[in-house]
């Protein structure tokens, strides 16, 4: 077994985890450097988000928009103090898989399981499929389609990327590095447009107050933040890909700091744009605001244009899923706690082929089936407890090993750290707070992950017996 990847299950004679020895395995290849992982990170954030969120925003503060601002800035920094506190795990343990062997190694392999578990089967494969589905959604905009044809559409554009990624980790970055660019351009070019012909006053809504009660724009604070934070999601993805990344000690705290400054940056300015084109109540009433600003602003048929980055955002982040995902099913099989086949790594194409294989497969059910949807209100709030796990590990790791080298250091420890973990918390006691039955459901899901695991746990104890019996 290499050191890219140790693999670990449990011995049959103790509950402890313990290193088995596997056949030579062929290992992915270190490819991806500063600005893969920025664009990485920009890409599979930025998504449809952007396009949508700002006018929920809006509405849970009153359409106040110093709050919707403040909230903007306070979600793109929660997400760079645990892209800070990743950096360092990634940067001291360049493993495939990620958070689930930050997890595994501190926590144990039965909560990593279930990590991964709930990754496979609803988080990655049902944000691929709802991906996807927008994906058809939008293309219906520009041209008819019915809703027969949109399933296919889904499906081939899950396809698609799929044999991209299979292809060879180098395509499936170049692909995620020109998405990025050219919405990134996309976005900013429109928000230099709709800040120059918008008639709206930005600072004067930025110095007004909200009429709200205290209590109710707490409560919508909540609200607001958990929309935020769903726009910000995706960043965590490049943590899976340590294991192909070049100079990891240097590379993710980098990339890290500049993917997430970077989305800071695009939002707010996206935000302004809106606001000085449609105003603060114009944003709050509309549902597609970017569309609706530019229709106000220019001309409706320029509006198209918006679709169609819509479009490329979209591809730009179901390949980021794709890209990071599987590395942590491939990681999982290692350790004899998924399929077997998931393990393997292509020969000829150096990509854990199966693993995305099977991802996408299972993505393409959910999306033809349309059951994607149901699975992500329940179970997506749970991953903000793994992440806020994942997180926690750093203490561990830095107790059992104070004086090992990293390479780069979380700045302001233990601080930085801690506000992710309190913050990714409060999210999911918000969740049960307010939607109990919600909660209960998402969290029954993951549990169902418990048979699962002790199936491959017996599987893989009676696999190392036979081992040393003939050992």
């Amino acid at each position: 077994m290499s050191d890219n990847l140790p693999a670990i299950v449990e011995d049959p004679t103790t509950d402890k985890p313990q290193p088995i020895v596997l056949p030579t395995q062929m290992q992915l290849r270190r490819i991806l450097g500063i600005r893969d992982l920025a664009l990485f990170i920009i890409g599979g954030v930025i998504g449809s988000g952007i396009f949508l969120v700002p006018s929920s925003v809006l509405r849970a503060v009153g359409n106040s928009v110093p709050l919707a601002l403040t909230i903007w800035l306070a979600g793109g920094l929660l997400s760079l103090v645990g892209a800070l506190t990743y950096g360092e795990l990634s940067a001291m343990k360049p493993h495939v898989g990620g958070l689930y062997v930050y997890i595994r190694d501190c926590f144990g392999p039965f909560l990593a399981f279930l990590f991964g578990w709930t990754m496979f089967f609803v988080i990655s494969s049902g944000s691929i499929a709802a991906l996807a589905v927008a994906f058809s959604d939008y293309l219906g905009d520009l041209i008819p389609i019915s809703a027969g044809v949109g399933k296919l559409v889904s499906a081939l554009v899950i396809v698609a990327i799929a044999a991209i990624n299979v292809r060879g980790t180098r395509h499936s970055a170049d692909l995620q590095n020109i998405t990025t660019v050219i919405k990134v351009l996309a976005i900013l070019l429109m928000a230099a447009i709709l800040l120059w012909f918008g008639k709206n006053p930005i600072l004067a809504h930025i110095g007004a107050s909200s009429t709200r009660r205290v209590g109710s724009l707490i409560s919508g604070f909540g609200a607001a933040m958990i929309s935020v934070l769903w726009a910000y999601e995706g960043w965590q993805y490049a943590t899976y890909a340590a294991g192909e990344t070049i100079n990891p000690k240097r590379t993710f705290p980098l990339s890290s700091l500049i993917g997430s400054l970077a989305l800071i940056g695009i939002y707010v300015f996206a935000n302004l744009g809106y606001l000085a084109a449609l105003g603060p109540d114009g944003v709050a009433k509309s549902n597609r605001v970017a569309v609706s600003a530019l229709a106000t602003v220019i001309n409706p048929s320029v509006a198209k244009l918006v679709t169609i980055t819509i479009l490329i955002s979209i591809v730009g982040a179901a390949n980021s899923t794709v890209l990071g995902a599987p590395r942590v099913f491939l990681a999982m099989a290692r350790d004899g706690l998924f399929f077997k086949r998931l393990s393997e790594v292509h020969p000829r194409f150096g990509t854990p082929a199966f693993a995305i294989i099977g991802l996408a497969t299972w993505a393409m059910l959910l999306a033809t089936s349309g059951t994607f949807e149901q699975l992500l209100t329940y179970v997506v709030f749970v991953g903000w407890a793994f992440y806020a796990l994942a997180a926690a590990s750093i203490f561990i790791y830095r107790r059992r090993g104070p004086d090992d080298a990293r390479g780069y250091r979380v700045p302001l420890y233990p601080f930085t750290p801690i506000i992710f973990i309190v913050a990714a918390v409060a999210l999911v006691v918000d969740t049960i707070a307010t939607q109990p039955l919600r909660a209960a459901v998402g969290v029954g899901i993951v549990v169902l992950g418990a048979p699962a695991y002790a199936f491959w746990r017996r599987t893989a104890k009676l696999a190392r017996r036979e081992d040393s019996e003939h050992g």
